[in-house]
Order: structure tokens, then C-alpha cells, then sequence
């Protein structure tokens, strides 16, 4: 038996005025998931479970058949996994998103999806700057970076520190930042960097040039989802099966490496509407020669939501459709070997909220 798991990240949603009522997906043309409803069971999964945030670190872990309650130790740990990152006992990793503020305003999350190559040009900028006192700044995907905190140096317990109140940015676009500024253990310093980022991005010759072509110069970093050293038993371990995991999104892929799985890397995926769509679907297929169990990710259904864009998240939805989904099956039916696959997301992300929800 092969097993495949598609997840459109933040794929479900809640209905929409502007869609008679309906959801993204109840709009939206998908007949290869219609079939996969018709001739397979459908049914509800809330992967959030009570008293937890729904971001994708949790609802990966669940669908990855990891209890969060268990197993949760913060976001940011599974995005160093993805880069190799070993965590030491007195270190707490934050995720540090490059975000445009405006008149004290979160007007966008991503910096317009700034491009790697210009956003790795900015952290090294900061990191040179700010990267000293027990704290440094690590480039990532566009605007996903990371910072890792010497718990020691900076007169805080990591268990406290990892506790701190963070806002994740996507979840307070075109709101005043002030009252989701990080408060709680190490927050003063963490509030500091913040302020002092903004210095050092100002005139920087990147902005310069983002402004001259119309796009969203880097304001600040965004301190939030940080934690502590995760660790899991391994996924052939716990199911007897070997896995594998296809993913543009550190978090995922992180997810992935830590429980064991082989991630595999495919030509162009960017985690956005440009991705290499098929090319996922082909090399997931290939992934099954010598794999029990393969995870493909998708993460443009979850960008739509938070640009609380309809249109584009119904395209996405199709786009999945048509060219991961139909492809897996074309091949899968010709193989002629029993399958299972499954369709899911990790959280519903709302269009008209621009954030994830937990339902």
C-alpha cells in the first residue's frame, strides 16, 4: 500500500458574502478531489486542538500524526530544523519576518513577498548591526528569518522566555502594532531590536531600490513563534512506514526532517502562485518507488487567505486541482498498486478575517 497526503495549507475557510454564501472551495472547479469524495470518505478533522494557536506548526504536527499537546514546543524550532540548525539547551529561536510598517501600522506581513536574495541581503545587514549579545538573525524564504537567543546572556530562563506573548504580523495586518508589541519575560529586548532594525533597514540600498520599483521597502523585523529544542520519535518508528515530504515552507520541511522523514527538492517551488505545481505531483510519484508514504505540501490556498483574496484562492484551489491532485491520480490508477490518498489542510485560513482560524 502507497500513502499520499495532499495539504493545501489553510484551504478551508468559512462562508463569503461575496460568494453567495458560499466557501472558497464550494466555488471553486476541483474535479479530482470531487472524485476522491465520491469514491473515498470525507469527514471533519479539527487538528487544532483546545487552548492552542492555529498556525501550520500545529496543524502539520497533527496531520503528521503527532499530538501537538505533546510534542509542541513553539514554530520557530521546526524552521531551524529545515536549515540544519541544532538548538543548544540555553536557546530559543523566534521566527523574524521582515514586515512593512506604516504610520505605526502592520500594512504588510511579508514586505510584498520579498524576494530571498533581497531579504538575505537585509538580515545580513541586521545581524552584522544587532547580532551581538547573545542574540543572531539568520536568513531564510523570503520573508521567513530567524533569531536564536542565549538564554544566559540575556538574564532569562528559556523556559520563560519561550513563553513571552507574540503576535504572529499576518494575523494584525492594517492594525496599530502598539498593543501587540511582545510583552512578558525578555520582551524589553526583544521590543529594542524591533526599534532598532528600523534604523538599520531605513537607508539601506535594497529598500532603495524597492521603493524606486513601486514594492513595499522592509521597515522592521517581527519577533514571534519562538521555542525551544523539539524533539520526536521517529515516523517509520511510530507507523512502519518510510516518508518522505515535498515542501517550499521551512516549517513543513523542518516538521518533516525531525520525525525522519527524506525531503525531497523539486525544481521551482517558491510557496507561492508561481510554484511549480506539477512538478511536486511528479516528483511525489517518483517519491513512492521507495517511499510507503509521501506528504505534499501546497502553500499558496494559505497566502490567498491572508491577502484576504478570493479570486486567488479559488485559483489556487483549482491550480492544485488540476495539477498536483489530477496528476498523482493519472499515475496512481495506471500503477495498478493499492493507494490511499488523502486530502486535508492543517487549519482553515479565513479570507475575510486574512488570518487562520481554528474551527
Amino acid at each position: 500500500m502507497k500513502y499520499i497526503v495532499v495539504l493545501p495549507d489553510g484551504v478551508a475557510d468559512v462562508p463569503n458574502p461575496a460568494l453567495g454564501g458560499k466557501t472558497p472551495l464550494e466555488v471553486a472547479k476541483h474535479p479530482n478531489i470531487d472524485w476522491i469524495a465520491r469514491e473515498g470518505l470525507t469527514g471533519w478533522a479539527r487538528t487544532i486542538p483546545a487552548g492552542f494557536p492555529p498556525g501550520s506548526d500545529v496543524g502539520c504536527m497533527s496531520v503528521f500524526g503527532y499530538d501537538p499537546r505533546k510534542y509542541h514546543t513553539g514554530r520557530a524550532p521546526l524552521e531551524a530544523a529545515a536549515q540544519g540548525m541544532m538548538l543548544g539547551d540555553d536557546q530559543v529561536v523566534f521566527r523574524c519576518n521582515t514586515v512593512t510598517l506604516q504610520d505605526n501600522l502592520m500594512t504588510d506581513y511579508s514586505a510584498g513577498h520579498i524576494e530571498s536574495a533581497q531579504s538575505h541581503e537585509l538580515i545580513k545587514a541586521i545581524d552584522a548591526k544587532l547580532g551581538k549579545n547573545g542574540v543572531r538573525f539568520y536568513p531564510g524564504v523570503s520573508y521567513r528569518h530567524l533569531a536564536i537567543v542565549e538564554c544566559g546572556m540575556w538574564n532569562v530562563e528559556c523556559e520563560e522566555l519561550a513563553k513571552t506573548t507574540c503576535t504572529p504580523p499576518h494575523d494584525i495586518t492594517g492594525k496599530p502594532v502598539a498593543p501587540y508589541l511582545p510583552t512578558g519575560p525578555g520582551s524589553e529586548l526583544l521590543r529594542k531590536l524591533m526599534c532598532e532594525s528600523a534604523g538599520v533597514l531605513k537607508d539601506h540600498p535594497v529598500n532603495a531600490r524597492r521603493i524606486q520599483q513601486g514594492k513595499p521597502p522592509v521597515t522592521s523585523v517581527w519577533f514571534w513563534g519562538q521555542g525551544t529544542a523539539a524533539k520526536f520519535p521517529p515516523f517509520r518508528q511510530q507507523y512502519g512506514l518510510r516518508g518522505a515530504c515535498i515542501s517550499a515552507v521551512d516549517i513543513v520541511r523542518g516538521l518533516g526532517r525531525l520525525v525522519g522523514f527524506d525531503i525531497i527538492q523539486v525544481p521551482g517551488i517558491t510557496g507561492y502562485f508561481d510554484t511549480n505545481y506539477k512538478g511536486k505531483a511528479d516528483y511525489a510519484l517518483k517519491a513512492l518507488d521507495d517511499h510507503d508514504f509521501v506528504l505534499v505540501h501546497i502553500e499558496a490556498t494559505d497566502e490567498a487567505g491572508h491577502m484576504g483574496d478570493l479570486k486567488l484562492k479559488i485559483q489556487a484551489i483549482e491550480d492544485t486541482d488540476r495539477l498536483v491532485v489530477g496528476t498523482l491520480l493519472e499515475s496512481l490508477k495506471q500503477r495498478g498498486e493499492p493507494f490511499a490518498i488523502l486530502i486535508v489542510p492543517d487549519h482553515p485560513t479565513s479570507v475575510l478575517l486574512k488570518t487562520h482560524i481554528a474551527d
